[in-house]
């Protein structure tokens, strides 16, 4: 549960090329307002590789939520689609000018992760660190998800504790 309205941000969409500018503008005026300006380029990052991968890849429609949550002591971000399909790392050749997405989140991030959400589809999510003041109205999720580490699913108990020692999904 979330006690407290202002560290809890969301933003429905439908993932436009267009859009995913708005959406960096969105998440990096939320970030200023918290205080939490030094993750700024980092979740820009993360949120349009994210976005961009919905826009590229979500079936049966492009419409996403991006929900921004400021937790104990880290951010999480996550992106919300209707495609049940688990997204997956991949190796891109030096050469491609695609398909570097998740290798970058996963670089960029202290963890990142898919939540299953069964037919109605998926939300893949990272984490930043906050500064140690800016989670001092620390909240907790009380949804349990899956964390992807080295191509292996695996749960977390509903406090989002087993989340921590991951430094990203990639083995």
């Amino acid at each position: 549960m979330i006690s407290q309205q202002s560290r809890h941000c969301a933003v429905e969409l439908q993932a436009l090329p267009s859009r995913i500018g708005q959406v960096r503008g969105i998440v990096s005026a939320q970030l200023r307002h918290w205080h939490l300006d030094p993750l700024i380029d980092r979740a820009a990052l993360c949120v349009t590789e994210l976005l961009t991968n919905v826009h590229r890849h979500a079936r049966p429609d492009k419409m996403c939520t991006v929900e921004i949550e400021l937790l104990l002591d880290r951010l999480r971000v996550s992106v919300h689609d209707h495609d049940p399909r688990i997204p997956e790392v991949h190796n891109a050749d030096p050469l491609d000018t695609c398909g570097r997405g998740l290798a970058m989140v996963a670089a960029v991030s202290e963890s990142w992760g898919v939540w299953p959400e069964g037919a109605a589809g998926k939300a893949v999510w990272f984490t930043l660190e906050a500064p140690p003041a800016a989670g001092a109205l620390s909240l907790r999720a009380a949804v349990p998800f899956t964390e992807v580490q080295g191509g292996v699913a695996r749960s977390a108990d509903a406090a989002g504790d087993s989340m921590a020692p991951a430094r990203s999904a990639v083995g």
